[in-house]
């Protein structure tokens, strides 16, 4: 079995996380728990525009409504959650991508969660 790598929330990541859905809070742990294993989780997109390594997670729970978890499983220390939110329009709103990117950027210049 492979080594689980830590899990780690950058700023109100975790508090985001914990107001999904219940079907969607449980669908983006098993998924974060197949990154920290180092498989890929089922449905993700790579999001170049935040940084190099940075992936959008995508869930949905039974309602139809739409998640995201923005996160980087390329440094190697642990995974860390930049951002945590639901999704209401198609795009993803520049709020949540500037968010995402100052959070990335914070994280790679020595801060750390």
């Amino acid at each position: 079995m492979p080594a689980l790598k830590p899990l780690r929330f950058v700023g109100d990541a975790r508090r985001r996380l914990d107001a999904f859905s219940a079907h969607a809070k449980q669908q983006a742990g098993y998924q974060l728990y197949r990154v920290q294993t180092g498989r890929p989780p089922a449905d993700f997109k790579p999001m170049p525009s935040i940084g190099p390594g940075v992936e959008e997670l995508r869930v949905w729970d039974s309602e139809n409504r739409t998640y995201r978890v923005i996160y980087t499983a390329r440094l190697m220390d642990a995974v860390y959650v930049l951002h945590a939110f639901r999704k209401t329009s198609q795009r993803t709103e520049m709020r949540d991508i500037e968010l995402a990117r100052r959070r990335l950027k914070e994280l790679l210049s020595g801060g750390r969660p």
